[in-house]
């Protein structure tokens, strides 16, 4: 079994304000969490990976396909593969979640070396 504690592992800061920390992994998902300040931005991407999702703080404004989505604390989300989508944190406190990513990204551009 493969444990890891989010206190012993360093985020990165994929863009100002957005910040991820690659989690435990397995050959078909892995687990990545995320904390983005208030008034960031992620920018439109898309990936491969389907993408599901938790927050547990804040407030979180995804745009994907011309429609805004609003998740907030208790909220699940799922993306499929290649749909471009990007999020914005619109209020006053840090978003925090976690992100489910299958197949796994590995070696994320945005990751700490």
């Amino acid at each position: 079994m493969d444990h890891r504690s989010l206190s012993e592992i360093e985020a990165s800061e994929a863009a100002d304000g957005v910040h991820l920390a690659l989690m435990a992994g397995s050959d078909s998902m892995n687990v990545q969490h995320f904390e983005i300040e208030p008034g960031a931005t992620v920018e439109e991407h898309s990936h491969p990976h389907e993408q599901t999702g938790f927050i547990y703080e804040g407030e979180l404004t995804f745009l994907t396909d011309g429609e805004e989505i609003v998740c907030g604390p208790g909220d699940s989300y799922a993306l499929p593969g290649d749909q471009p989508h990007g999020a914005e944190n619109r209020g006053d406190d840090t978003v925090r979640g976690v992100d489910i990513f299958s197949p796994p990204r590995e070696n994320p551009s945005w990751q700490s070396e």
